[in-house]
């Protein structure tokens, strides 16, 4: 399992993920990762999670970008000390890779800034040294 930590402006986003053996297939170049995030709102302000941008990149160094609105079809609004945990996938091509990216947030005062993602691999166990 891999994970990382970033906070930005009291929202903390911590990240866990780890592959899929069942859903994946080597012989034919799949891979499965799941990962697990956790967004938690360590200030006072209300903050809303309105979109996503991911960075994904594969062992060959193929950079993917994916945006879109919210995650996993919400869009939390995270009272103060309050977190929100989802768990979604990425499948790859490559047996390793790495995922970044930000969380466009507003508070309820209007102010928008974007929450770090820090980067975290997806490895099948096999294929790291």
């Amino acid at each position: 399992m891999f994970h990382s930590e970033a906070t930005t402006r009291d929202i903390r986003v911590r990240v866990h993920s780890r592959y899929v053996p069942e859903r994946s297939d080597p012989e034919h170049d799949a891979w499965f990762f799941i990962y697990t995030v956790e967004v938690a709102n360590l200030g006072e302000e209300p903050t809303q999670l309105v979109s996503r941008h991911w960075i994904i990149t594969d062992a060959n160094g193929e950079v993917q970008e994916v945006r879109g609105p919210g995650v996993v079809g919400e869009q939390p609004k995270l009272d103060a000390g309050q977190s929100f945990t989802y768990t979604s996938a990425c499948p790859l091509t490559t047996p390793f890779g790495t995922m970044h990216g930000s969380y466009q947030m507003v508070t309820d005062s209007g102010d928008e800034f974007d929450a770090q993602i820090a980067a975290f691999s997806l490895g099948e166990p096999n294929a790291i040294n």
